[in-house]
């Protein structure tokens, strides 16, 4: 059975947070969320096998030595190094949670970056410490369950203008964004093509870039967008003939982005 992983925040958190301070052998005391979620709820007991992460590639193996005062034992430690190509969701506010349940399933299939959008067609409204909490902690209850030692990043959120922007700037470092549009023309066949070489490129030449992949919210993106969109260089595609919702579109095309990436060998 995979050890259960737990996330801890490395800037808050006393633990230790990079390879060169840790050592086999060691003892950790775990911090008292991770204490209460896996000794308290989980009743993990002395012997049993966990993993710790701080989201950035770090991940501990440890064994559970002492449960009333929660302190584990370091068994071994390795950083992973994130994927020279990279996959960000770029999803639109959308209402009754469906954009926390598309940011939970792309972070299980292995989304790198989630970028918060208010369209012009977005009912909810993003609010600063408040919106960010609940998106960062779907973040990371979807990074422990999928075991992965890299949490998403999650960044500002942006405007439309500031998606034309992002186009820009991918033109210019060579990135890819992909908009997903139920009445574009342009198929997916064609942007597994872009994704490929674009793959090959970052091996070729070492240097990391991403695919963004542009969500609409349950009204779908209008015209305009789209039209500023395309103007800045984002290929605008449709994933097939049925029509998926907000929660849906983003994680089919991550995964079938990360088939194509060699992320599902």
């Amino acid at each position: 059975m995979t050890s259960p992983l737990f996330v801890f925040d490395a800037a808050h958190d006393d633990v230790p947070v990079n390879c060169d301070e840790l050592h086999t052998g060691w003892t950790i005391t775990l911090p008292t969320a991770i204490k209460r979620h896996a000794i308290g709820a989980m009743r993990l007991q002395e012997g049993e096998a966990l993993q710790l992460s701080d989201g950035r590639g770090l991940r501990i193996d440890a064994t559970v030595c002492d449960t009333q005062n929660g302190l584990v034992e370091v068994s071994q430690f390795v950083k992973e190094e994130r994927p020279v190509t990279r996959l960000a969701l770029v999803q639109a506010l959308a209402k009754t949670g469906h954009d926390e349940q598309a940011i939970d399933m792309a972070t299980q299939i292995g989304v790198d970056e989630v970028v918060p959008w208010q369209a012009n067609r977005s009912i909810s409204k993003w609010k600063a410490g408040r919106t960010d909490r609940k998106w960062d902690q779907t973040l990371v209850a979807a990074t422990e369950q999928s075991r992965r030692s890299w949490k998403p990043v999650l960044c500002e959120c942006v405007s439309s203008k500031q998606v034309v922007q992002m186009c820009r700037r991918a033109c210019v470092h060579h990135d890819l964004v992909i908009v997903l549009h139920q009445d574009a023309t342009a198929t997916w066949d064609v942007v597994e093509s872009n994704v490929s070489h674009l793959a090959q490129r970052c091996l070729d030449d070492g240097k990391p870039r991403t695919v963004y992949v542009v969500v609409g919210p349950e009204g779908g993106i209008s015209d305009d967008e789209v039209d500023q969109f395309t103007s800045a260089g984002a290929d605008v595609c449709v994933l097939g003939a049925n029509i998926m919702r907000a929660s849906t579109a983003g994680p089919v095309a991550l995964s079938l982005l990360a088939r194509a990436l060699g992320r599902f060998a």
